[in-house]
């Protein structure tokens, strides 16, 4: 039930990325990498996804190396959201959405359209299904980019096995208020046995939905653990150069003040 990377190292040029990096992430939880800018975040991802092989070591699904896995038995099991959002043709919203369904055409389900109506309606963008994909705003994109992604793994597997939701980027074009619906709707699919991982920016959104974080300091040095554990002042002056204070708010949630 876990996403494992084993003695995974990544270069980008000369420079290391990552180094002899062991990491594993569990279905069920949601986790956050994060990273200052060019620290390897979405290269990581990429790694866990399948769309990049490490230098060097090997990424498994529950124990399998990722490579053995057919591309269309991966495409059952883990959805990834793409940083850029923008396609070459003018597909309308909906035509992206059900592109989700695409690795299910052998065995559909017999909900295939109301799949595609739920994923929309999830993320708000039913108003937008006519639209073209292209015309819309950033937000909006990532929005329909994310009901994509959740309709292709709308059911759960036959035996259990374990699905994966893989994110770059998911709440860097939306405004406050969908940031917070993004990631709380993530905290619901993680609720129901998916393993979601997603590359933040925004330290407090981890502190605040992440079970789990894992942090790239641009030197090949990885810090994992539990949210609450690893994002500590200290740690963070570190790797931002920034200084923060954390800040408990009425409801009890830590939040960081920064400058």
């Amino acid at each position: 039930m876990t996403l494992a990377c084993v003695d995974v190292s990544v270069q980008l040029g000369t420079r290391p990325l990552l180094r002899n990096a062991n990491l594993g992430l569990q279905a069920g939880r949601v986790t956050a990498i994060l990273g200052p800018n060019g620290a390897g975040k979405s290269t990581l991802l990429s790694v866990f996804g399948g769309q990049r092989v490490a230098d060097r070591g090997r990424v498994l699904l529950d124990g399998v190396p990722l490579n053995v896995h057919t591309p269309a038995a991966l495409a059952l099991r883990r959805a990834l959201m793409p940083q850029e959002s923008a396609v070459a043709f003018d597909f309308t919203a909906e035509e992206i959405v059900a592109l989700g369904r695409f690795p299910h055409r052998r065995a559909p389900s017999r909900d295939e359209d109301a799949i595609i109506r739920a994923a929309m309606a999830r993320t708000d963008v039913s108003a937008l299904a006519s639209r073209v994909l292209n015309t819309l705003s950033g937000g909006e994109k990532s929005r329909v980019q994310m009901a994509r992604a959740l309709a292709q793994l709308w059911h759960p597997r036959p035996g259990g096995a374990t699905r994966w939701l893989l994110l770059d980027e998911p709440t860097a074009a939306l405004d406050l208020a969908h940031q917070h619906a993004a990631m709380r709707l993530l905290r619901e699919w993680a609720g129901q046995g998916v393993g979601v991982v997603a590359v933040l920016h925004d330290l407090n959104l981890a502190r605040r939905y992440a079970d789990d974080v894992i942090v790239l300091d641009g030197q090949a040095g990885v810090h994992q653990g539990p949210a609450i554990e690893v994002l500590q002042p200290m740690l963070i002056e570190q790797v931002w150069a920034m200084p923060c204070q954390p800040v408990t708010s009425a409801d009890g949630v830590v939040q960081f003040l920064f400058g």
